[in-house]
């Protein structure tokens, strides 16, 4: 008896031990994002605000980092009610999540996830918002808007949880919260100096093209890296999913590719030549498009959805530039209206109960219902916070240095040395 009893105990140890190296490797994969983020979001923009964007990014991982740990993990994961739960650390004991790993470790891969959504918004505020009013913001964002959005969602007591609602990776709760906050924050904040201007009452738009697009492109290629430890990662363990873990990485890399795809072939046929900028933007679309369903969804279905994602984007960038809204890097249509049409693509193409293959429409005004409040909760809770900012501490580095580059004013830094 006793052998069986420690027989049994190595293997449980043994899964443990293979699922926490397995966990602890996509973790690792979803934190360097942040360095895909920075890259591409520098890239983006213009030389003299490059500092700036890598600034915000140091700031959304150690403010928003201590902020999550302190109080968001614990609204996020804590006995919930369904809507929130308060809390404080880690939690500890069983989190009803079946996990095999230490919930230390959940916490870490979880980071990466809030980290993720906040650093949506740094790009759409770029070369305007003063650092210390981003600092505050991404305090509030990783230690309630997010946290409180996830608890919905992932916590076993959550009211989208039990309503059947499906997130596998963050379409809706990661990319839809983060696309709606950078929406709202770029609403308030304003447009760059320069960008739109009025004639015959008539609002026209200036380019203001990035400085080094090589650059966006290799942040572009390490968030495409990275999103095969948040997608694959989010099986939140390896023994036993092996068929799980393979299925959601297809269908990850389909999404992904078809994406840009489309977004190459649309701009061709819109413009008369290949946009690569927006080709980039059409490859992190499909991925975003795709995270919400990479379970749920046969390979043709997430080929079908980059596809679409891939269009949705340049749709989507076009139509909020004409509303005079000035997003340097496409961070809303990217993630926001593609966290959107994702969360509702899994309604459609699910392979069981999906609208189109003989489900239903249950589940697809579910997921309809869910990402509609997380959208619209990011974007009141932010457009409310960052009026209350403007009118008070202020959100905008004077004109003076959004002119001369917030890299010399508010850093006494230059991204390129003239080595004279």
């Amino acid at each position: 008896m006793q052998e069986v009893t420690d027989v049994a105990a190595q293997q449980a140890d043994l899964i443990h031990s293979i699922d926490t190296v397995w966990v602890a490797i996509c973790a690792a994969f979803i934190f360097l994002m942040e360095g895909g983020f920075a890259l591409l979001e520098a890239g983006f923009v213009r030389a003299k605000n490059a500092m700036s964007i890598i600034a915000k990014v140091i700031v959304d991982i150690c403010f928003g980092g201590l902020a999550y740990y302190i109080v968001g993990f614990g609204i996020a994961y804590g006995v919930s009610n369904g809507w929130f739960a308060f809390g404080f650390g880690i939690s500890e004991g069983d989190l009803g999540l079946g996990l095999t790993v230490s919930n230390k470790l959940f916490w870490f891969l979880q980071l990466g996830f809030a980290l993720a959504a906040i650093s949506i918004v740094s790009g759409a505020v770029a070369e305007r918002m003063k650092i210390w009013s981003y600092a505050l913001f991404v305090i509030i964002f990783c230690a309630v808007i997010y946290p409180v959005i996830s608890n919905w969602v992932w916590n076993p007591h959550g009211w989208l949880f039990l309503k059947g609602f499906n997130d596998f990776a963050g379409s809706a709760a990661v990319h839809a919260t983060g696309g709606f906050a950078a929406l709202a924050a770029a609403i308030v904040v304003g447009p760059r100096i320069g960008k739109y201007s009025k004639e015959s009452g008539v609002l026209v738009t200036t380019p203001i093209p990035g400085h080094n697009l090589p650059l966006a492109a290799v942040g572009a290629f390490i968030l495409w890296f990275g999103w095969f430890g948040f997608n694959p990662g989010s099986t939140l363990g390896a023994v036993g999913k092996w068929d799980l873990i393979a299925h959601v990485a297809a269908n990850t890399f389909l999404a992904s590719a078809a994406g840009g795809v489309s977004t190459m072939i649309y701009t061709y046929f819109r413009y008369g030549q290949i946009d690569i900028t927006m080709v980039i933007n059409g490859v992190l679309a499909g991925l975003v498009a795709i995270t919400a369903g990479c379970n749920l969804v046969n390979p043709l279905s997430a080929i079908l959805t980059g596809l679409i994602a891939g269009i949705l984007v340049d749709l989507a960038v076009v139509w909020i530039d004409r509303k005079g809204i000035d997003d340097p890097v496409g961070a809303i249509a990217v993630h926001g209206c593609n966290g959107l049409f994702g969360t509702l693509a899994v309604g459609l193409f699910a392979t069981e109960k999906g609208l189109f293959t003989g489900g239903g429409s249950q589940f697809f005004l579910t997921q309809a219902l869910g990402v509609v409040v997380i959208s619209l909760f990011s974007f009141a809770i932010t457009f409310a916070i960052m009026t209350l900012f403007k009118k008070t501490i202020g959100l905008r580095v004077s004109r003076e240095e959004e002119l001369s580059g917030i890299d010399a004013g508010s850093f006494g830094v230059e991204s390129y040395s003239t080595f004279e």
